[in-house]
């Protein structure tokens, strides 16, 4: 595992000329996110994890193919996993929005730098600003594996297993009720069956199995 050693030249790197900004960016690639509330449920489960849980997520990226501003960025892929101060969906059900939400990012240690800084630029611009506030940028191994309804992805102290092959039960009410935390297209609904991050840099740690809690598709990001 390889620790990137100049963090805030990183971030600089990733919004600066650098990255010319008269470049093409088109890409496109695989998306998966696992909170840690159910996305997919009954309103009484809804309420009982609303102050509770839901405050973390991981998201992953992985590129097809594509460049961020003349930066190619094939078969690459990035991770951030996010802690908030409170739920990170229910704002979109007239709740307060979280005041604090921070984040570690990795990105795919096979990028050089110019690639780690348009893998993190690409993933801050989709998450519309969740992971503007990183307080640890890493670069480690990362393993995205994704076959017809199945998605494994582990980075660092990160790793989930998903499936969209499950019954979407209206049992007690159950319905779907957020959207993905990234712009994503024609995105499935997925059982988590492992979610888990052990890291200290957020002051949180989980793991979790078998949960309605996820979101896989695709995505496209560019002009």
């Amino acid at each position: 595992m390889k620790q990137t050693t100049a963090f805030g030249a990183a971030l600089a790197l990733s919004m600066s000329v650098g990255l010319g900004a008269t470049d093409p960016t088109t890409v496109s690639g695989d998306y998966v996110e696992v909170r840690t509330a159910e996305v997919f449920t009954g309103p009484c489960m809804l309420g009982q994890e609303a102050d509770t849980l839901g405050r973390e997520a991981i998201l992953a990226w992985r590129v097809s193919r594509g460049s961020v501003e003349g930066v190619a960025l094939d078969g690459l892929a990035v991770v951030a996993v996010v802690a908030a101060d409170r739920n990170l969906g229910m704002q979109a059900l007239g709740a307060p929005a979280p005041s604090v939400i921070k984040s570690v990012v990795m990105v795919d240690d096979r990028a050089n730098p110019r690639q780690q800084a348009a893998l993190l630029k690409m993933a801050r611009s989709l998450s519309a600003g969740l992971i503007d506030d990183v307080v640890q940028l890493r670069s480690v191994p990362i393993s995205f594996h994704r076959q017809d309804a199945d998605i494994q992805v582990s980075a660092g102290e990160a790793s989930l297993d998903v499936t969209t092959q499950f019954t979407h039960s209206p049992v007690c009410g159950a319905m779907q009720w957020f959207d993905p935390l990234s712009a994503t297209t024609k995105p499935e609904l997925g059982l988590a069956r492992g979610n888990a991050w052990s890291g200290n840099a957020l002051n949180t740690q989980w793991t979790q199995t078998d949960r309605k809690s996820s979101f896989v598709g695709t995505f496209s990001y560019g002009k």
